[in-house]
Order: structure tokens, then C-alpha cells, then sequence
């Protein structure tokens, strides 16, 4: 029996820890936003991670500043490091020579973006950054993308590195999911969700064209 072939007419990728190497120490960053006990207060709770950005939203203006500040260096940290993902530029170039769609998602901002963009020499589009709400795990920027293609989710696929953003958004959105797991670190039990259990989980994006091969009709 022949496989019915699903058509995927565009990929949308995170950035961080998919798209670039990761190098930003978050657990760090959380503690010097979060302070100590608070941290491992709410690590208790989360055990997928935790939505910093959306934790410090309920903060007063003045403690969200410093909030903000504090990411934003260790951000900045993490772009004078910047390093592009291997397999990611052969991954482009099949996705390209298909004429299948790429956009980008990330909850870091569009400096970084732009920078990316600089460094990998070639670009995303849409590439939506932090600074439109609401940001991942809401569905809404992968659906603006969507909207943007003007294709349909089912015809799209979201790549990311993490459970709880990336393939959240990816599946409240309606859309195929890849998780990109390095080091098996969502093999435990502990993430073991239905609601957030990707179509596909990849080692590394060297694996994303084969996967794109034996499992959709890529037509743009």
C-alpha cells in the first residue's frame, strides 16, 4: 500500500538553540531575573521549563525593567557568540532548491534577528521576534506567518529545540511539529505530555531533510 504523501508547502524555524548554536546560559539568566528561591520554586513547578518572559509580565513597570535588562545583557552575551547550527545552511539550500517557504519565530529580539540574518548570509521571512504579541507558545505568530504565506498550517511544519514553546505553538496552531533534541534530553518520562508530543524528534537538523523526503509532497 502506497503512503499518501501529505503536501508541505513551508517551514518555520526557531532560532535559538535551532537555527544557532545555544549559548546562552538560561538557568543563569533565570536566577539572576528570578533570584535563587524563586527559581527553584518555580522549576518545581515547571519541569518542561520555564516561561520567563511570561512569568515577569505580572511584575510591577519598574521590577519588570530590570527584568528586561537583565535578559537583555545576557542576550547581548549570547550574539557577540553567535554561531550557526550545523546542518542548518544545507538544510536552506534543500528547502530553497524546493522552493518550500522558511520563516522564523523567536521570543530573543530583533537585533538578534538582524544579526542572524548577517551571519547565516541569507534570510527568513516572515522572521518575527519577541516584539510580536503574543509570543511563542501562542499560536498566533506561526498563524500570522501562515496568514502571511496565505497556506493553510496543516501545510507547514515548526522546527524548535523546545517542548513547551515550539512545539506549543506548532500544534495549537494546527501545524506538523520537529523537535530538535541534541542531547535526548526529552526522552524522560518527566516530558512525556500528549498534548505536547511532536510529529517527529530529530538529533540534528542534518536529519530534517530526510525526514522532509519520506514523509511530505513538498510543493510550494
Amino acid at each position: 500500500m502506497v503512503k499518501e504523501m501529505k503536501r508541505l508547502r513551508g517551514v518555520v524555524f526557531d532560532m535559538d538553540g535551532t537555527l544557532t548554536v545555544p549559548v546562552i546560559d538560561f538557568q543563569a539568566m533565570y536566577k539572576a531575573v528570578l533570584g535563587e528561591e524563586e527559581y527553584i520554586a518555580i522549576k518545581s513547578k515547571n519541569p518542561s521549563g520555564i516561561d520567563i518572559l511570561h512569568h515577569i509580565e505580572t511584575w510591577s513597570p519598574d521590577k519588570q525593567k530590570i527584568a528586561y535588562e537583565t535578559i537583555a545583557e545576557y542576550e547581548k552575551q549570547g550574539l557577540d557568540r553567535l554561531q550557526i547550527m550545523p546542518g542548518a545552511s544545507e538544510l536552506c539550500g534543500f528547502l530553497d532548491s524546493k522552493q518550500i517557504r522558511r520563516g522564523l519565530i523567536t521570543r530573543n529580539v530583533k537585533e538578534a534577528v538582524d544579526l542572524f540574518h548577517v551571519r547565516f548570509g541569507t534570510s527568513f521571512s516572515p522572521a518575527l521576534s519577541r516584539e510580536f504579541r503574543p509570543y511563542k507558545p501562542s499560536p498566533d505568530p506561526l498563524l500570522h506567518i501562515c496568514s502571511t504565506w496565505d497556506v493553510h498550517p496543516n501545510e507547514v511544519m515548526m522546527v524548535g529545540d523546545s517542548l513547551k514553546d515550539d512545539v506549543a505553538c506548532g500544534k495549537r496552531a494546527g501545524a506538523y511539529t520537529c523537535l530538535l533534541d541534541e542531547t535526548g534530553r526529552y526522552d524522560s518520562t518527566a516530558f512525556s505530555t500528549a498534548d505536547l508530543n511532536p510529529d517527529f524528534k530529530v538529533s540534528s537538523l542534518v536529519e530534517v531533510v530526510s525526514l522532509l523526503e519520506a514523509n511530505f509532497e513538498l510543493k510550494p
